[in-house]
């Protein structure tokens, strides 16, 4: 999950423009969602060795979703900021665990995480978009 943050943050490159009061980002769906599939996408390909995260899928996400923060009014250095936070890192985490979790994936059973991700990959959904089968 933390390559999956960084690696969106390099993707947000710094312009300091100057910050207007909006939502928080992780009220913002379009945004939290984007984020949200990519965390977990990244944690299934982690765990589960037949499957693995399609890069370059989620790199072009990653600027999707730098477009669409941009058209909302948020700088690059608001949503690198955002991207970057201990805050929202753990709170992504919690969130990602707890949804695997409710499908069944445990920590330390790595096939579970792939019986996720299989489901996720079968359904077209968008954590399964960002997934390969090997």
């Amino acid at each position: 999950m933390r390559k999956v943050l960084l690696a969106a943050s390099a993707v947000f490159a710094v312009t300091g423009s100057a910050a207007q009061a909006k939502a928080p980002m992780s009220d913002v769906p379009e945004i939290e969602n984007v984020l949200y599939a990519a965390a977990v996408a990244y944690e299934i390909s982690e765990i589960c060795d037949d499957i693995s995260a399609r890069r370059m899928k989620a790199l072009g996400a990653a600027w999707k979703l730098r477009s669409i923060a941009n058209d909302l009014g948020y700088s690059d250095s608001e949503i690198k900021e955002y991207i970057e936070s201990d805050a929202q890192k753990a709170r992504m985490r919690a969130k990602g665990e707890a949804y695997l979790k409710s499908k069944g994936a445990i920590y330390g059973q790595p096939e579970t995480f792939c019986a996720v991700g299989r489901a996720e990959i079968a359904k077209s959904s968008a954590i399964g978009a960002l997934l390969r089968a090997k």
